[in-house]
């Protein structure tokens, strides 16, 4: 048995503390060492959305990119949780296009737009969701542009024996440095397989995409292509408004940040070859946003107040309270340099 995971965030309403978000979080260099984590780091973890750069690493290194004309805003969305908007969808088909192939090839399935705006404009277009408007779209463009490239029945790519689901596999592997032969696997909300791992082996895998020079050699200017196009095109990371979008937005390159489901994020940071890691217990993304925000202004990034410590308001737009980091869970982060 384990303790309890800390409580990293709390929610205020006026000066009464009315909710804490327990979790447990971990920074990493690219040589494996631990330099700060908090909670049951050792406990499996599904990765969710936050592995999706490791899910398109294969395909980039397959070659597709050059043989399908695939530019940098393509692999940007196979890094992806979009919010449907029109610039979403619209690079979905040109992707899928340059493929070969049609929405009824993406085995996602589909759902209203994540963002309230798209969502508000399909209805009042009198138009019903498809696949494109799937968050997870992109990545499953590139999952068929890996299915095509290496020339295997593309039918069926999302299942979890499919040779290009066996192939993010073992790079999620090799990149990670974890066996995930008899780990625990799922279908994901896309039906992509999500297999679970300790989350300092997430760090760790992160920490290696921040300094590419320490992943498998094959992955090296596949990550680096990765990161460049992510980070140069953080919109079709996320979309308006979207902390992931702002925070790479604003940190101008400095990092990479990809949020998974159920309160995990994730951060790559080159300029100090650090990754992090971090899951929070009750599975909310803001309370997960606070505290990566915690801590990479921990770390000196320059993160806003507005932040790490969001307003929380009403209908009336009035300021109710606000959300915000446990200072003493975080106090003895290092400086990294």
């Amino acid at each position: 048995m384990t303790l309890a995971n800390p409580t990293l965030v709390e929610l205020t309403r006026a000066d009464a503390v009315e909710s804490e978000h327990r979790g447990r979080a971990v920074v990493m260099r690219s040589t494996g060492e631990t330099i700060w984590s908090i909670g049951d780091t050792d406990r499996l973890t599904y990765p969710r959305s936050a592995i999706k750069a490791f899910q398109a690493l294969p395909m980039v290194a397959s070659g597709a990119p050059k043989a399908f004309g695939l530019d940098d805003i393509d692999l940007a969305l196979t890094c992806a949780s979009h919010e449907g908007e029109a610039r979403h969808t619209e690079k979905v088909i040109e992707f899928l296009t340059k493929l070969g192939l049609s929405l009824t090839d993406l085995e996602c399935g589909y759902h209203w737009p994540m963002g309230e705006r798209a969502t508000v404009d399909l209805a009042w277009s009198h138009h019903r969701p498809d696949a494109r408007h799937n968050n997870c779209s992109g990545k499953h463009a590139g999952m068929l542009a890996l299915a095509r490239q290496e020339e295997w029945d593309h039918h069926g790519y999302s299942k979890a024996d499919h040779p290009v689901q066996q192939a993010i596999r073992v790079c999620i592997e090799r990149c990670c440095d974890t066996d995930l032969v008899h780990a625990p696997v799922s279908p994901d909300g896309c039906t992509a397989p999500t297999w679970a791992m300790p989350l300092h082996r997430l760090a760790l895998g992160f920490a290696r995409f921040a300094d590419p020079h320490r992943l498998p050699t094959e992955f090296l200017e596949p990550a680096q292509a990765l990161y460049s196009a992510a980070t140069r095109n953080p919109f079709y990371v996320a979309g308006t408004g979207r902390y992931c979008t702002r925070m790479m937005m604003a940190l101008n390159g400095r990092a990479f940040l990809k949020v998974g489901a159920e309160g995990v994020y994730i951060a790559a940071l080159p300029e100090w070859k650090l990754g992090i890691a971090l899951k929070m217990d009750s599975g909310s993304a803001l309370a997960a946003e606070v505290a990566m925000s915690e801590i990479l202004h921990r770390l000196g990034l320059p993160i806003s107040p507005e932040e790490r410590q969001p307003a929380i308001r009403n209908r009336n737009r009035i300021v109710t309270g606000e959300i915000r980091a446990v200072g003493s869970a975080f106090a003895d982060i290092p400086n990294p340099d």
